[in-house]
């Protein structure tokens, strides 16, 4: 028996995000471990699945599961029955809890699968311009401002050593003051991206070095409380 990790849009349709083949498998599954029921839900009936919802089984798995109850999620796959992974959106596994059960599945010696979708992270660097050939994704960045400035000092060196990119996320509504920060501490050649809304109709990608970014009026309106991907590259 397989776990499937399944993508899910960044916005809009499945039917857009997806492809024939990876819709077309989920199709045939009726057990799943989801970040948010609520919009597991939604999701499933847009793929238009063939047996009611009702039907489905769906445990949650988020933040808040304890590592003891990862065992009984894994429960489908014993029973003989494939078993989807769904995060809230994009890749499931990554900057996801999804993690913990991907890796438990392995411990039992299950297959996963991965199916084809939307990456947030590889879309964004796709289209910043800078280095594709050597990143490194950092998740989220510290809270504290001591300390994500410390962390920020850190990427930004080891960029410029590695030659390197550096990506990394933030909760929508820190992301004016994670922009702030960029702006305040890096050096003024270093280049910075930030995606947001992929994929969505209000779509926005700029790179820019950072004396750009501060000649840019109001830059903190380029973002505002939107899903983002920050990328940094120092030469």
């Amino acid at each position: 028996m397989i776990l499937y990790a399944i993508p899910t849009p960044l916005g809009g349709a499945p039917a857009d995000a997806l492809p024939v083949s990876a819709l077309e498998k989920i199709r045939t599954l009726e057990s799943f471990v989801v970040e948010n029921p609520k919009s597991a839900r939604a999701f499933l009936s847009a793929v238009k699945m063939p047996r009611p919802l009702q039907e489905l089984s769906l445990a949650t798995l988020d933040e808040h599961t304890a590592p003891r109850e990862l065992a009984a999620l894994l429960e489908p796959l014993r029973e003989g029955r494939s078993l989807g992974l769904l995060s809230e959106a994009g890749c499931p596994a990554i900057a996801d809890p999804g993690a913990a059960l991907v890796e438990a599945a392995h411990r039992e010696g299950f297959r996963v699968v991965p199916l084809i979708g939307p990456s947030s992270l590889i879309l964004a660097l796709m289209a910043s311009g800078l280095e594709g050939q050597r990143f490194a994704f950092c998740g989220y960045l510290p809270r504290e401002k001591d300390e994500r400035e410390r962390k920020i000092r850190e990427l930004e060196k080891r960029s410029r050593s590695e030659r390197e990119t550096q990506i990394f996320i933030e909760t929508p509504y820190r992301n004016d003051v994670l922009l702030t920060s960029l702006l305040a501490i890096c050096n003024p050649g270093t280049r910075v991206c930030v995606a947001a809304d992929l994929t969505l109709p209000a779509e926005s990608i700029k790179t820019k070095t950072i004396a750009e970014w501060k000649n840019t009026s109001d830059t903190s309106a380029a973002i505002g409380k939107r899903p983002a991907v920050f990328l940094l590259y120092a030469s």
